[in-house]
């Protein structure tokens, strides 16, 4: 099965770095601007709380990996809002099953606000080869660096793993996340006419590691 066109819904902002810690306090702390949060049930956060290992922290905002099934239909509705093509479950189920330790979520309040699937294999000549498949954050928590996060999160992943280069592809249109990749790096490498069913075009962007 060929990899379809990545989706990205991102803010731009700087980079950041991974540290692992066990789950603590899933909530925003009173007062925070995220108290009055109003999500779709399908992104609450259930009973996979206690097996949830937080990789980073942004504020009131944490990221996980993901760890099963149960994150599946958070996952699934928070890109289906926002993206321009729809994918059937066995589309996500392609990149997450076969690369579960490169799909991770952002997370406030009890909810899922974000992720992004990843693939890594080889390609070419013994390449190592990411791929961002899947990126979305929730409008209420763009520009809050949750994008750019998640993107540096699974790229330390795909680092750990020996990785030579990440590709992804994007609309044209889609100056934010344009931004936001260039900004960590990402080339422009090519761009694909009427990649979208849209008839968008969309860029390639790689980013070269080694």
């Amino acid at each position: 099965m060929s990899s379809p066109p990545t989706k990205t819904v991102a803010e731009s902002s700087p980079a950041t770095s991974v540290a692992e810690s066990s789950c603590e306090n899933l909530a925003a702390p009173n007062g925070s601007s995220s108290d009055a949060l109003v999500m779709d049930d399908r992104c609450r956060i259930g009973d996979e709380l206690s097996s949830l290992k937080i990789v980073e922290t942004k504020g009131d905002v944490q990221f996980c990996r993901y760890i099963d099934e149960r994150q599946m239909a958070a996952i699934m509705y928070l890109m289906s809002k926002d993206l321009s093509e729809p994918y059937s479950i066995y589309t996500y189920r392609y990149f997450i099953c076969q690369w579960p330790h490169l799909t991770f979520l952002a997370m406030c309040n009890g909810y899922y606000v974000g992720a992004i699937v990843c693939k890594l294999d080889q390609h070419g000549r013994g390449v190592n080869r990411g791929y961002i498949a899947m990126l979305t954050v929730d409008k209420e928590f763009r520009r809050r660096r949750v994008g750019t996060t998640l993107v540096c999160i699974a790229l330390d992943a795909m680092v750990a793993r020996h990785c030579d280069e990440v590709v992804l592809e994007t609309e044209v249109t889609n100056k934010n996340a344009l931004r936001l990749y260039e900004r960590l790096g990402f080339c422009r490498d090519k761009r694909l006419v009427r990649y979208y069913l849209n008839d968008v075009d969309a860029l390639r962007l790689k980013l070269w590691l080694t």
